[in-house]
């Protein structure tokens, strides 16, 4: 089974998009390169990887989910915020990655075999990663920014020169905030705010990492509009169910989360969870 494929985003940036619908992104720069993700621990990234570039590489997590994290212990160098550790625990499990490539793949989750895992690795060694870290790549620097929310871990990244940012699920067009560690509406409100603060004017793309690749640069400003209407009483409230738990989708939507406005960004909450 041929698990990943590529495209080339540009010279210094490449997507890699699983099966499963997963987008991980590699980032070169002239004396190193950077993974961003490492999808569910299946496929047999390093060697796809390894086949795209001979640079010294290191891994950074935007969280420890079980479709993000994964495949950490296949590579020698992975950076994860030290507050997504104990997801990451509970996501390695094989139990864990099959039941969701079972629910993703459909018949093709039959042409898998126990080779195709990457074994369980609780106590793998991840290298910490906080707010405010820098990798430099060579000609490309890639700054880390933390956006606690759809889980409490959560990083966005800043490709400086790129003038690109990349998301992960802390931002995106069905940003999960109904989970037991996702915070609550108000809270993830306040630290988007400050991020995008922070942000401002340094970016002119953003990349997500699930199906659809690019957002529009608004994107944070949707998601910030629909978590208003949504405190007020005034989102759409589509009913989403996910795994055990109830929640509502914040703006009209189609199954691939793209928005009957156009726009880009949303929210799936629960109403338990505002404050």
């Amino acid at each position: 089974m041929n698990y990943y494929a590529v495209e080339t985003i540009n010279d210094q940036l490449t997507l890699i998009r699983s099966l499963s619908g997963e987008l991980l992104y590699l980032a070169e720069g002239t004396k190193r390169a950077v993974l961003i993700d490492t999808c569910v621990g299946v496929g047999h990234l390093k060697t796809f990887v390894d086949g795209l570039t001979d640079k010294p590489l290191s891994v950074l997590l935007t969280h420890g989910h079980v479709d993000h994290a994964p495949g950490a212990p296949e590579f020698a160098a992975v950076y994860l915020n030290e507050r997504d550790i104990p997801i990451y625990r509970r996501s390695c499990s094989l139990t864990a990655r099959k039941g969701y490539l079972e629910a993703n793949l459909g018949s093709r989750f039959a042409e898998l075999t126990e080779e195709d895992f990457v074994p369980e690795t609780p106590d793998y060694p991840f290298l910490p990663l906080h707010d405010g870290d820098s990798f430099d790549l060579g000609g490309l620097h890639i700054d880390a920014y933390a956006l606690p929310g759809h889980t409490p871990g959560s990083m966005v990244f800043l490709l400086r020169e790129l003038r690109t940012l990349i998301t992960g699920d802390s931002c995106n067009n069905a940003t999960y905030l109904f989970l037991e560690e996702s915070s609550p509406l108000t809270e993830y409100r306040d630290n988007l705010k400050r991020v995008q603060e922070r942000l401002a004017g340094q970016y002119d793309r953003i990349y997500m990492s699930h199906v659809v690749m690019e957002a529009g640069t608004d994107m944070i400003d949707n998601v910030l509009e629909a978590i208003d209407e949504a405190l007020q009483g005034e989102a759409d409230d589509l009913p989403y169910a996910f795994r055990g738990y109830q929640a509502c989708i914040a703006k009209k939507c189609n199954k691939r989360f793209e928005r009957d406005d156009g726009k880009s960004g949303n929210i799936v909450y629960s109403k338990e969870k505002l404050s």
